[in-house]
């Protein structure tokens, strides 16, 4: 091949990966705009806001075996690794392979923390279920403690859109309705991404999200606005690089089970 063929080959390959590169970056900037026109729209935890559709997922399956890099934080056994917010001893009960809430204790955390992370969690609500709306199955899982994919019994079970099961509290409901009925294990399979301060406390990177509920995609790359909070969306506030895993005690005897991370 001559070297005028291979110098417009080249300028077509330096071309196409430029196309792509801008097609990445575009698409990334459309995300970006959805998520803002979305709050935008509804006021926080607006019972007109649509609610998604339901996906039924596959048969509920034995735990997922963690991988060889793997930090386990509960593996069924006992609760050495969780303290309560006043760093004592974690009272939830252990039984099984599982951790069960005892309503009032109060939350629980990790002793190590963590920033961004591969998390893996498995968890069921109470059969039979009681109660309706938030007040059925209520729990949830906050990364670095303050950042809530919410846990509720969302099987035929109408709440605010904002704050079903998979929903990033108070901010994005999830893509689609991928609840197993009450009492069956479902999983979370949550990529996190840490948001990044500078030495000031002026923030540069949001925290970012994707999650998996029962295998199917529920929030792709979410940018989320700030900390969780009820009825309201506050801001962002400096914080350490690694904070606790924290597990929620909303008064439901929310069982947990197979939670595993990988350190990203």
């Amino acid at each position: 091949m001559d070297k005028k063929k291979i110098a417009i080959l080249s300028e077509i390959f330096i071309f196409l990966i430029f196309v792509f590169g801008s097609s990445i970056l575009l698409a990334r900037y459309a995300q970006k705009q959805s998520f803002k026109e979305d709050l935008g729209s509804w006021a926080i935890h607006d019972p007109n806001r649509p609610l998604p559709s339901v996906v039924t997922p596959g048969p509920p399956l034995p735990p997922v075996p963690a991988p060889s890099d793997a930090i386990v934080i509960f593996d069924g056994k006992n609760l050495l690794n969780w303290v309560d917010a006043k760093g004592q001893p974690a009272r939830w009960k252990v039984e099984g392979d599982y951790m069960e809430v005892v309503p009032g204790t109060g939350n629980i955390q990790t002793k190590m923390g963590f920033g961004s992370c591969q998390l893996h969690i498995e968890w069921a609500t109470p059969y039979p279920p009681k109660g309706s709306g938030q007040d059925r199955g209520n729990s949830g899982v906050f990364l670095m403690g303050l950042y809530e994919v919410q846990v509720l019994d969302s099987y035929e079970n109408k709440t605010y859109a904002d704050g079903m099961a998979g929903a990033i509290y108070g901010q994005y409901p999830p893509l689609v309705n991928a609840c197993r009925k009450p009492g069956e294990w479902q999983t979370y399979d949550i990529i996190f991404f840490a948001p990044k301060f500078d030495r000031d406390g002026k923030l540069l990177e949001p925290a970012r999200m994707t999650v998996f509920q029962n295998g199917i995609l529920i929030h792709y790359n979410a940018e989320l606005t700030g900390p969780t909070a009820h009825k309201a969306r506050p801001p962002y506030k400096s914080h350490a690089d690694r904070l606790p895993l924290m597990l929620q005690d909303h008064n439901h005897p929310v069982r947990f089970r197979n939670i595993w991370l990988r350190e990203l």
